[in-house]
């Protein structure tokens, strides 16, 4: 099985470049599932149900969310609904949406898994305690399982990987925007990866204009970020999973940059 897990969508630079790249992603890694972040999809912050279709009709299998989950109110109209979009598991109980869910793709399932850290970020519920349960109920009836672990600590995110190592097929981190180096497969056999990295624009800070970044991080003052609207870079990993028992026999990141066209 052939999972391809995207980074960070951001603002309409990264929806461009989700639309522009899929195609050739798919001829090159042939996927059987895609699984993107877009958790910043809709200028930075949230998604709407017109870009979750968006990305449902260019083959995308599922979305994770994060922290920017409730920014846009308009996903309180349709998180219930929609099975193949999930927000963190660990938000507290009562929360609309769902944390995990399974996804089908060129005959394949994979059950994909959100968490959020807790680390310089607000205080949830334990990630470690939600992925022990939330986890060990799906083995029972599926080999793949994708945990997208939505964290701002690299150190929060290492240990995530370490604590799910031959429970889950695949632990990868988001948040951040900086695609790791450490793509890695552990020795019980779990793919992982720190960061995945994002999908918009480069010439901004992590996404948003930098004039204002700067300006917040000299003044101190108040600063309202928008979405930097040039030119894209793309953030992902394609994995190889043994179809028999859900372990990890590849992985690999890819690193795209408008103008550049390059695959690690």
């Amino acid at each position: 099985m052939n999972v391809l897990f995207i980074g960070d969508i951001v603002g309409s630079v990264g929806r461009k470049a989700l639309r522009e790249n899929l195609p050739s992603l798919k001829s090159k890694y042939n996927p059987h599932v895609i699984i993107v972040n877009g958790e910043n999809a809709a200028s930075g912050r949230g998604i709407t149900p017109a870009i979750a279709r968006e990305f449902f009709d260019w083959g995308v299998h599922g979305i994770t969310m994060g922290n920017h989950t409730w920014d846009n109110k308009e996903i309180f109209d349709f998180i219930d609904d929609e099975p193949r979009i999930i927000r963190p598991a660990n938000f507290p109980p009562g929360t609309p949406g769902r944390g995990y869910t399974v996804v089908k793709g060129g005959g394949k399932e994979l059950a994909i898994v959100n968490l959020q850290g807790r680390t310089f970020l607000p205080a949830i519920d334990c990630p470690f305690r939600a992925a022990d349960e939330i986890v060990d109920e799906l083995r029972k009836k599926h080999k793949h399982i994708l945990v997208d672990f939505h964290a701002e600590a690299t150190s929060e995110k290492i240990a995530m990987g370490w604590h799910l190592d031959g429970r889950a097929s695949i632990v990868v981190g988001t948040h951040t925007h900086v695609q790791s180096n450490d793509d890695t497969i552990l020795p019980q056999g779990t793919a992982y990866q720190t960061d995945a990295g994002m999908v918009g624009p480069y010439e901004g800070v992590l996404g948003m204009q930098k004039e204002a970044v700067l300006q917040k991080f000299k003044t101190q003052l108040p600063v309202r970020f928008q979405v930097d609207m040039g030119k894209w870079h793309f953030h992902a990993i394609s994995v190889e999973l043994d179809d028999d028992n859900g372990k990890a026999r590849k992985i690999q990141k890819i690193r795209l940059k408008e103008d550049e066209w390059r695959m690690d």
